[in-house]
């Protein structure tokens, strides 16, 4: 593990003042186009899939979306796409939270998710943790059980490993990178 550590660290650059001054973004899309990183990457996170027995695969809108979609198709998934409150045709089951200056809301096709779906949600940055707490309450309403989080890199310095863990209900939550 040591060495995709490695390889998937050398490929997300940091870049000063974005969004804004004083801000240094975690830049993923160097990682996505080399195509060693990207692969070791989506096998890592099916592989994590596998282990905690899901069925299905949530990605969180929108780089949720650009990795959970090639590994739920490695695990040989289903996938979800969880979108922001108003991006899915139809009947949905919709979930607001917090953000740190107002709220949001997100939804999903509830009847794409059924009692004995394990569902493993999927994206590429844990940061406070209020879309992942939202798409596991979701998921739950739904009916399905969760198996468990995954993220490329968990922003060590904010509080959503803590916000996220009474939501998970002892599911694991995997971070192949701390920063």
């Amino acid at each position: 593990m040591t060495d995709i550590k490695e390889l998937l660290l050398s490929r997300i650059r940091d870049v000063q003042d974005y969004p804004e001054p004083g801000v240094l973004f975690k830049d993923i899309t160097p990682l996505l186009a080399d195509p060693a990183a990207f692969t070791a990457l989506t096998d890592t996170l099916a592989e994590l899939c596998v282990r905690h027995g899901a069925t299905k695969v949530v990605g969180l809108e929108a780089r949720g979306f650009i990795l959970g979609a090639p590994v739920a198709v490695r695990a040989g998934l289903g996938f979800i796409p969880v979108r922001k409150a108003g991006k899915l045709p139809g009947a949905t089951l919709a979930q607001s939270y917090d953000l740190e200056y107002g709220s949001a809301e997100i939804e999903v096709h509830a009847e794409d998710l059924s009692a004995d779906d394990r569902v493993m949600v999927i994206d590429d940055v844990l940061a406070t943790g209020g879309t992942a707490e939202a798409a596991l309450h979701l998921i739950r309403r739904a009916g399905a059980q969760v198996a468990g989080v995954a993220v490329l890199m968990e922003l060590g310095f904010l509080p959503g490993r803590a916000r996220l863990e009474p939501a998970l209900q002892d599911a694991p939550l995997d971070a192949l990178l701390v920063v």
